[in-house]
């Protein structure tokens, strides 16, 4: 029910003839005149075939030898156009001066193998020790996601045996949302050199809505939807829990992954993956077998509708806060989760008052309210929001997302021991299938060309071997 956020792109009209050195009498229109057909080249696809056929050509190599692969062919079109003062001596010299990932001293001043390869070792075991502490992170992050996930929704659960209002525990929690902002900037202060103040903080955070900040108009044109959909997604959670058990509730709620993948790939334009097809596959398959392992009873399909409603709000959600607001950076999205916050209490304040008054949810006195119920819920809400936006700065977002899968055997373990669920053979298959689409979602785009390039180093070492 968070954002994620979670992609940036490189300047765009700025000349790419790096590393070559004019002469002042240069006139500087000759490079604008080509620059267009330069930027080109990085878009240029060279197809395999005529690649093997034309492997004479460096012409063919260059183009997909990186940057240095199209310096080259700059140099070449510059040279051929009559850019006068070209000197390619420069444009190598200035190449061989990058930074490289290897130490320079180790390749060029070592003077016996055994110094260059104890460098060597040594930048790969800080290598490894950087990755071995993302991993203790990201175990660390999924642990904290899964409890605070699982628990929040147990929570709920036993709180509306006590307090029958999901309306206004959704209210209650959102409230929370305020301490977003104060939270960032604590972090903020500790951790940062460059020390500003709250004003100053704020104003820098405003200018992801725009030139001109947050303004009335952005406010109700960019903000207020998303409260909307982040009250309705909290709101149909809820009111699924009083209609079926929690394990059903959650595994249901993972399908949101493959409604995200069908609506950025149709509002979007994202790429077509035929994998994450099968995945959403899987998940509508499984939601119609959950329906069917209660017999299609009007009570579980309301609680499932409601469940799916709930995973419908929060990929629109996020699709729409990619199309209309793009990527956030953590002090952004902490400013635009506080303005939901402000959102909630402003406008959405009516609509508990409203229901207690026309008793659709309606409490006796204040004294019976489970006050702590409402805030560790609250509690652990904020917590799985913040860690699921801001723990990426610290592991991989994959690993976060697997946290919210874990919690579905977390609940079940719970529900075996406080209710009567039955786990017959077709709710477990229904599990597993759901489970297994949300894992699909999660390989990456390149997932097939890793795949073949592991195949063929396990081919190429058992060859060695033999």
């Amino acid at each position: 029910m968070g954002i994620r956020e979670f992609p940036g792109g490189a300047p765009r009209g700025k000349s790419i003839a790096v590393g070559m050195r004019r002469s002042p009498d240069v006139s500087p229109r000759r490079l604008s005149d080509i620059s267009p057909q330069l930027r080109q080249l990085k878009y240029l696809v060279v197809d395999e075939a005529i690649k093997e056929d034309l492997k004479w050509s460096r012409s063919v190599e260059d183009l997909t030898s990186g940057p240095v692969g199209l310096t080259s062919i700059e140099e070449r079109i510059l040279r051929i156009t009559g850019y006068y003062g070209y000197q390619p001596w420069a444009a190598s010299y200035k190449r061989e001066e990058r930074p490289r990932d290897s130490p320079g001293p180790a390749e060029a001043q070592a003077p016996a193998g055994a110094e260059a390869g104890g460098r060597t070792s040594h930048r790969c075991w800080r290598c490894s020790r950087a990755q071995l502490k993302k991993i203790f992170w990201g175990v660390a992050v999924v642990l904290c996601v899964c409890s605070s996930w699982a628990g929040s929704t147990q929570i709920a659960k036993l709180t509306f045996r006590k307090f029958d209002a999901p309306f206004t525990l959704t209210w209650f929690a959102t409230n929370w949302n305020f301490l977003f902002f104060p939270l960032y900037y604590v972090g903020h202060v500790c951790k940062s050199s460059e020390k500003q103040s709250v004003k100053q903080r704020y104003r820098e955070c405003c200018r992801f809505f725009g030139d001109n900040g947050l303004t009335l108009k952005v406010f109700f044109t960019k903000a207020a939807p998303f409260g909307v959909l982040w009250t309705l997604t909290n709101y149909l959670y809820l009111h699924a829990i009083k209609k079926i058990n929690t394990t059903d509730v959650s595994v249901l709620f993972c399908c949101n992954k493959a409604f995200v993948f069908l609506l950025s790939w149709i509002v979007l334009r994202d790429r077509f993956m035929g994998v994450r097809i099968v995945a959403a596959i899987l998940a509508i398959a499984g939601i119609v077998m959950m329906t069917y392992a209660d017999g299609f009873h009007s009570h579980s399909v309301i609680g499932i509708a409601l469940v799916v409603g709930s995973a419908s709000m929060s990929a629109l959600y996020k699709v729409l806060f990619k199309l209309l607001l793009g990527s956030a950076k953590f002090g952004e999205a902490a400013l635009f989760l506080s303005i939901l916050g402000v959102f909630n209490v402003l406008f959405i304040t009516c609509i508990p008052i409203i229901l207690y008054f026309t008793k659709v949810e309606y409490w006796s006195s204040f004294d019976d309210i489970p006050w702590g119920n409402l805030c560790g819920f609250s509690v652990l809400l904020l917590t799985f929001n913040i860690v699921l936006n801001f723990g990426i700065a610290v592991t991989y977002p994959t690993l976060m997302s697997v946290g919210i899968v874990l919690s579905v055997p977390v609940n079940a373990v719970v529900d075996h021991y406080t209710s009567k669920i039955v786990f017959n053979g077709v709710r477990v298959i229904a599990i597993i299938i759901i489970g297994l689409g949300f894992l699909l979602l999660l390989l990456p785009e390149e997932w097939d060309v890793w795949l073949i390039k592991l195949l063929t180093r396990l081919k190429g070492s058992q060859r060695t071997k033999s």
